[in-house]
């Protein structure tokens, strides 16, 4: 298991990273972003911002491994993180068929395994997707107006 002082200095790393202008970019595409199925999901990916859905599924799949194993400790990662929740929850209902269209058991399964442990996981992520949605029907109806 990391100490603390490890795992503050990957959490500050991994911040750092999440900071680059096309992972910035990514991320600011990825809120706006609902695939509500498979097809949603499939076409998003291929499509022109395909890229920022890999770059932000895998990113923080790739930090969640970093707790799996053991290089953060589970509640400092959960403590200074939230957006891989609102990651899980925009995929959650799509990965079983992603797993399976793509052969792969695995496929997320870190975002899964740390989004799921998280004190109050369902009430956090249900909440997550909750004020997502409604954010987005804000910004649809004052886009409307416009």
């Amino acid at each position: 298991m990391a100490t603390q002082y490890e795992s503050a200095r990957i959490i500050l790393e991994l911040y750092n990273l999440r900071r680059e202008e096309k992972m910035r970019e990514a991320r600011n595409f990825w809120i706006t972003f609902s695939p509500e199925t498979m097809d949603d999901l499939m076409a998003g990916m291929a499509g022109p911002n395909g890229a920022y859905i890999r770059m932000v599924i895998s990113y923080w799949d790739m930090a969640c491994s970093l707790v799996v194993n053991g290089a953060i400790d589970p509640k400092m990662f959960n403590d200074a993180n939230g957006e891989h929740l609102v990651v899980f929850g925009k995929v959650e209902a799509i990965i079983p068929k992603f797993r399976e269209t793509m052969g792969d058991p695995n496929a997320w399964k870190n975002l899964e395994t740390v989004a799921l442990a998280t004190p109050d996981a369902r009430t956090r992520i249900d909440g997550i997707k909750a004020r997502i949605k409604a954010m987005l029907a804000a910004r649809a109806a004052a886009s409307a107006k416009s």
